[in-house]
């Protein structure tokens, strides 16, 4: 999950914008109550406000996916401050950055901690997250990541949560598209030491072998820093393969993969995840744009999905910010009324009351990326993926929906 902001965003715009754009807050719904006392009215307000904390990548190499965030965030926190707040109290952020270091993840949860923060949206990736999920559940802090997909990230009964769907099924996704699309025999060019790309390969290749799929080449990388991927790809044209599973971020895919790999000799379709977002900011300039046809990957939404909640979101969006929101952004906007949702069930912005709310499966949230509950197992919720793909006439790379999968068969 990183979209370039073509701009600085100046968060100090906020409300009059918002109030024209007409947003209109996603819905929450629940099943029916077993008994009265899961309908009883929530506690009322102390009047001593509700803080969020958030951690995500403002600087360094991911301060892209940071200011996705944040901004997400911001409009979210100022549609509902706007509408009363939550309990009747309003809502505050105090931001953190992580730098995208996992030593400095920790810091900053541990900074959050010390003033008192018991909800946090965070992190944005999955090696960042994974290092603050054992601090997480010894300080009893609810921790609601929009986007660290790595089936690791959370476990049973615990205080993790997510917003994103998880690796497992982002993978598996890919799979079963190879499947349906007529592949046979596919390829794999993967980042070994990364989790996020290592723990899609391993999904991917997992729902290959359900669907019968023969994962005919495997190449890696040592790092997320390597600039060329011509031997890799060359491998894969000798191969003949014309179905590469690649998941990498939008920062690599972008200036070096794709055009790379048709310069290598291999012409068939090149597959990622939601890391992809954002590629179409990092093409370089001169490049052959044409080469990013049949370049395909999973997504958390689409902008351009008609859903009155989805284009709500977009406009009031673009009205704060003058840009378009990517999946980071739908995702963080959707996590912090989440929070709103499971702070109401629960009567309490109490971390224990809001994380047995948050993980009731009575509860479903609806949303700008699906309707969904948390499967209680897991803290993941249980949602459908997008599977988009870029187009380019040689002047201009652009996003198309390709399909939109609820579930695996």
């Amino acid at each position: 999950m990183r979209k370039l902001l073509s701009l600085l965003l100046v968060l100090a715009l906020a409300f009059s914008l918002v109030a024209c754009a007409g947003g209109t807050a996603p819905a929450a719904t629940e099943a029916p109550a077993a008994d009265a006392a899961a309908t009883e009215a929530p506690a009322e307000a102390t009047g001593e406000g509700i803080t969020l904390g958030v951690i995500s990548p403002n600087t360094g190499a991911l301060a892209v996916y940071g200011a996705a965030v944040t901004t997400a965030v911001d409009l979210a926190v100022s549609e509902i401050n706007a509408s009363g707040g939550i309990l009747g109290q309003q809502v505050t952020v105090i931001n953190t950055d992580d730098q995208f270091d996992p030593a400095e993840t920790l810091n900053a949860f541990n900074s959050l901690v010390s003033q008192g923060v018991g909800l946090i949206v965070g992190s944005v990736t999955s090696g960042c997250t994974s290092a603050i999920t054992s601090a997480a559940n010894e300080e009893g802090v609810v921790l609601l990541t929009p986007s660290a997909t790595a089936d690791s990230i959370t476990t049973a009964n615990d205080y993790v949560f997510r917003a994103c769907y998880a690796d497992s099924f982002q993978g598996a996704i890919a799979a079963y598209y190879a499947k349906e699309a007529g592949y046979a025999d596919v390829g794999v060019v993967y980042c070994a030491a990364d989790t996020y790309s290592k723990g899609l390969y391993d999904s991917f290749a997992a729902a290959a072998a359900t669907y019968g799929l023969n994962i005919k080449a495997v190449e890696s990388t040592a790092s997320l820093d390597v600039q060329d991927y011509t031997n890799q790809f060359a491998s894969m044209a000798s191969s003949g393969v014309q179905f590469v599973y690649a998941p990498y971020y939008y920062d690599v895919i972008g200036p070096y993969i794709v055009t790379q790999a048709r310069a290598a000799g291999y012409t068939g379709i090149i597959m990622g995840a939601d890391g992809y977002d954002g590629t179409p900011d990092y093409v370089v300039e001169g490049a052959d744009l044409t080469a990013f046809n049949n370049v395909y990957w999973t997504n958390h939404y689409d902008p351009t999905d008609t859903d009155p909640m989805v284009q709500s979101f977009v406009a009031a969006y673009q009205a704060m910010f003058n840009s378009t929101p990517n999946a980071i952004s739908a995702l963080a906007y959707d996590a912090v009324y989440m929070y709103k949702l499971a702070i109401e069930k629960a009567g309490s912005a109490d971390p224990a009351a809001v994380r047995d709310a948050l993980a009731d499966p009575s509860t479903t949230f609806s949303g700008v990326t699906g309707t969904f509950a948390f499967n209680s197992e897991t803290g993941t919720p249980s949602k459908g993926a997008v599977i988009l793909s870029f187009a380019s006439d040689g002047t201009s790379v652009t996003t198309k929906l390709v399909d939109v999968i609820k579930e695996l068969k």
